[in-house]
């Protein structure tokens, strides 16, 4: 297949409205919390982007393709890559977003990459030639970065990972200072950071912070569920983070609405703390549907084991596809598990 056929589009005639899909998407989410997730989408291209994963998915599904097919992200757009720490506390640039992972062509992900950089780079105020350089430069670097780990070791690319140093000494002169001052803002943001302002006293007991409709209190017997199925993620990790993990106690659990493409599924954040009081960790869990790829394949109504149809095997898919497409935390994407859909 010639490179250039990877170039072109035209949308097709039998191609799904977009707001269609968009609404169809809104089934099975939490009502109330449905129209912050279309505020947020309206507000801008880029929030449309961002929570269109779905409208994109067909797309890209019906373009040319290779046919090499790897885990892909599903959602790798550009407000999903961040630095975040590696389980050796290194600060590493990465993907922190696995919620449509899934097999899929290595395409797929790229294409909603470069167009998020354009669309971001427009409404930044960028000039159309500006924001096709900046495609263009972000599809010679993955080339470059592909071929590079074509020649390596399959164990030496297991650990490849683009840490701070190596993203500072890669990047043009004019971007260095501002690689700089994002490696300071992320390193700021830990849970012991947090924690005085997404928490008061009650009652003598450290309690996260009610702002609703973004954060809100979920019932006792919620809260225990949750807990209780973190007892049960916990017999996933290995044998030396699960002992790590398992120090901490839960000291409360809120609704906390997330993102975009999100919004309206359940996430909550728990309030771990361990050694002290000052020793505290949020961890996110977020819930987790069939990938908006599965069904281009394996089909509309085909249900695989890594697509979702349990809590388990939704961890399957997304805690393995995080490990395979990111240097994160032996836990999950950073903080982040995923819980399957009950609906």
């Amino acid at each position: 297949m010639p490179r250039s056929a990877l170039g072109g589009w035209t949308p097709p005639a039998e191609r799904p409205d977009p707001v269609a899909v968009v609404v169809a998407s809104h089934e099975g989410r939490v009502p109330d919390l449905v129209p912050i997730r279309v505020g947020r989408m309206i507000e801008s291209p880029y929030g449309f982007l961002r929570g269109s994963a779905g409208v994109m998915a067909h797309d890209v599904a019906h373009l040319p393709a290779t046919g090499i097919m790897p885990i892909v992200c599903g959602d790798s757009h550009l407000g999903n890559f961040g630095f975040y720490a590696s389980p050796e506390r290194d600060l590493v640039f990465d993907l922190n977003d696995f919620d449509e992972a899934h097999p899929g062509c290595w395409e797929w992900d790229l294409r909603r990459l470069v167009a998020s950089i354009w669309v971001a780079g427009r409404q930044n105020g960028a000039s159309e030639g500006d924001c096709a350089d900046a495609v263009r430069e972000c599809v010679s670097s993955y080339r470059d970065e592909v071929r590079n780990l074509a020649d390596q070791p399959l164990l030496s690319r297991s650990y490849q990972r683009i840490d701070v140093d190596r993203l500072e000494q890669d990047s043009p002169k004019p971007l260095r200072a501002e690689v700089q001052r994002a490696a300071r803002r992320a390193r700021q943001r830990t849970s012991d950071r947090a924690a005085p302002r997404l928490t008061h006293q009650v009652e003598g007991r450290r309690r996260i912070v009610e702002e609703p409709p973004i954060t809100t209190r979920v019932p006792d017997a919620e809260a225990d569920l949750i807990g209780a199925a973190l007892d049960e993620y916990l017999l996933t990790l290995a044998p030396h983070w699960r002992r790590v993990l398992a120090g901490y106690t839960i000291l409360d659990v809120a609704h906390r609405v997330v993102g975009v493409g999100s919004v309206g599924l359940r996430a909550y954040v728990a309030l771990l703390e361990g050694s002290s009081a000052d020793d505290v960790v949020f961890l996110q869990l977020k819930q987790a549907r069939r990938s908006v790829y599965a069904r281009y394949v394996h089909g509309e109504h085909a249900h695989h084991e890594h697509q979702g149809s349990g809590w388990s095997s939704t961890s399957r898919r997304c805690r393995p596809s995080a490990t395979r497409c990111s240097a994160g935390p032996p836990w999950g994407s950073t903080t982040t598990t995923c819980a399957s859909s009950a609906t």
